[in-house]
């Protein structure tokens, strides 16, 4: 389970990430990292309605998403995290969104140090 504290909840959080401006972008994810003052990071989900139509995928992809920040969460301590999704994912693609999402916040982690 993902504790509700590790997640982004209202648009100021979200648009205070995306504005400090320290962004990287793949074919399937745009990643969005601002530091913060606390012990542990959070997360927020941007999954659009328009990128993938039915709700169902768009929960699996947000579940997926989620999955992959947990398992590496201690090595991203004190950053709030906004992953926006580019494109419809399909069965194929989960693989090789999983392994961008992970090469783009090694990235970005070092574009906060």
């Amino acid at each position: 389970m993902f504790p509700k504290y590790h997640r982004l909840h209202n648009s100021k959080e979200f648009l205070s990430v995306i504005r400090f401006s320290c962004a990287e972008s793949s074919d399937f994810l745009q990643i969005f990292v601002k530091p913060n003052n606390l012990l542990y990071s959070r997360l927020g989900l941007i999954v659009a309605g328009k990128v993938e139509r039915l709700a169902v995928k768009r929960n699996l992809v947000k579940r997926i998403l989620r999955t992959v920040f947990s398992e590496h969460q201690k090595d991203f301590v004190g950053l709030d995290v906004v992953v926006r999704l580019r494109c419809a994912v399909t069965r194929g693609d989960v693989s090789r969104m999983k392994e961008e999402y992970k090469a783009l916040l090694v990235k970005l982690h070092r574009c906060c140090e």
